[in-house]
């Protein structure tokens, strides 16, 4: 396409850095902090098979759509939206889409941040022997009593956030890919070695059990629309990440071999963090249904009991840190992205200003487990609210406007062109998924959902 101004855009070294960087996008606290929990209150198998069909004929074909928006501008998600608009002779209003994925993003990384803050902690907690013989009640008062402490919230959410900031503000060759290319890869050994454990203990073939044998009563409306939520936020669609990560990668590297080869780390890694964390659950007589908490609850009961648990529980949070900090600086790139492209600003000044906006809105979410716990709004508290908006609604929607723009606006010789599929078959099939079963898939949950059907 033809460009007005000059990108001021960088780009990853490799595919390979743009695949770990993006999976790193993916895989997050969404994996190993979320999916066991929602799992969990959601009746484990069903909902894992719900989710997978969701991240099939669903999330991968957005994927694809979202990566290649992002390439062809090769500019922040909101000017991609301006410029494809102008392209495809499209209604300008779409451009509003680049917008709400930017804005959802931040809205993320504000409550992301501060869970992202109790799993720094409690690597501090973990290091001391606080979970030492501790028993259920021991450890429930340990978790109550640090989310009741506004300043230790505080104190941790900032400490994440100016991680996050540090490694952003170095730009993308010298910051994101440098931090992912480490970062990575001990994320999956970290993985592999928890998974090891759990097979160690009786219960491993239970929490199997509970997560891939599927009871379909268990399933209900919400629960779908969860999984389909969830498959957005796991793999970062429709808040920018993947439009602005898209936007760095080279010319002539296949989007589709790549946005597979992600989605199926992700997938992978979501799965084995149950494979990890449910044997361990049931083994310790604890309930898989405990909600946001189900991490920080339990595991600490069973790293207090088992023979090196001292070790297993520094490892275990240490991953979670890690795996939220290769998501948050794709969260706020989007942001500090356009400031940069648009407003002029230095990176540093963009980082600044976005990190310290992002900080404030998470203030919400550290109160709302303290001094702000009775105040709700449509019977959610602010962290609960955030979580249900922005999973359950924007990045569902925006997925939604993706694929109708890439399916349906976007000129079928630009698509075509960008894709460069190996076949017209592979290609046929991506605008049949992208144009028709991903919007009216993501439609028909909606409408069930509000009552209509």
């Amino acid at each position: 396409m033809t460009d007005k101004k000059k990108s001021v855009h960088d780009a990853w070294s490799s595919r390979f850095a743009f695949i770990l960087a993006a999976t790193g996008s993916a895989v997050g606290l969404g994996n190993i902090w979320k999916f066991p929990y929602i799992t969990g209150e959601h009746g484990g198998g069903a909902f894992v098979f719900v989710y997978l069909a969701c991240v099939l004929l669903i999330g991968i074909p957005i994927m694809i759509a979202e990566t290649m928006l992002g390439r062809r501008s090769q500019r922040n998600p909101i000017e991609t939206m301006e410029l494809l608009t102008e392209e495809a002779g499209a209604d300008k209003n779409w451009h509003y889409l680049g917008w709400m994925g930017v804005i959802a993003g931040l809205l993320i990384l504000s409550y992301y941040s501060v869970i992202a803050g109790w799993a720094s902690a409690y690597i501090v907690k973990a290091f001391t022997g606080s979970f030492f013989d501790a028993d259920a009640v021991a450890i429930k008062g340990i978790f109550t009593g640090f989310v009741g402490s506004p300043m230790q919230l505080i104190f941790w959410h900032s400490l994440f956030m100016a991680a996050t900031m540090l490694i952003v503000v170095r730009g993308v060759k010298n910051g994101l890919e440098k931090a992912v290319r480490f970062l990575m890869p001990s994320l999956f050994l970290l993985l592999l070695i928890l998974v090891g454990y759990a097979m160690t203990t009786d219960s491993y073939f239970q929490g199997l059990h509970f997560l891939f044998v599927p009871e379909f009563s268990k399933l209900t409306s919400d629960s779908v629309l969860t999984a389909m939520g969830h498959a957005f936020f796991t793999l970062s669609l429709g808040m920018g990440a993947i439009m602005v990560y898209g936007s760095y990668l080279p010319k002539g590297i296949s989007i589709a071999k790549t946005a597979f080869l992600i989605a199926g780390a992700d997938t992978v890694v979501a799965l084995l963090a149950g494979i990890a964390i449910f044997p361990i659950v049931f083994a310790n007589n604890l309930h898989p249904d405990t909600g946001p908490g189900l991490i920080f609850q339990t595991l600490p009961i069973a790293f207090g009991a088992m023979t090196g648990g001292w070790l297993m529980g520094i490892l275990f949070f240490v991953m979670l840190t890690i795996a939220a900090l290769t998501s948050s600086i794709s969260l706020i790139e989007p942001a500090v992205a356009w400031l940069v492209e648009n407003k002029g600003f230095s990176r540093e000044k963009a980082c600044v200003w976005s990190g310290l906006a992002t900080w404030l809105l998470g203030l919400g979410t550290v109160f709302s487990f303290n001094v702000w716990s009775n105040v709700k709004f449509f019977d959610r508290s602010i962290f609960q609210l955030l979580d249900y908006l922005t999973a359950n609604l924007m990045l569902p929607i925006g997925g939604f406007c993706i694929a109708v723009f890439a399916g349906w606006i976007m000129k079928r010789q630009h698509s075509e062109q960008e894709l460069n599929m190996p076949t017209a078959l592979s290609y046929q099939a991506w605008k049949i998924l992208i144009s028709y079963v991903a919007p009216l898939a993501v439609f028909f949950v909606f409408l069930h959902v509000v009552g209509v059907l």
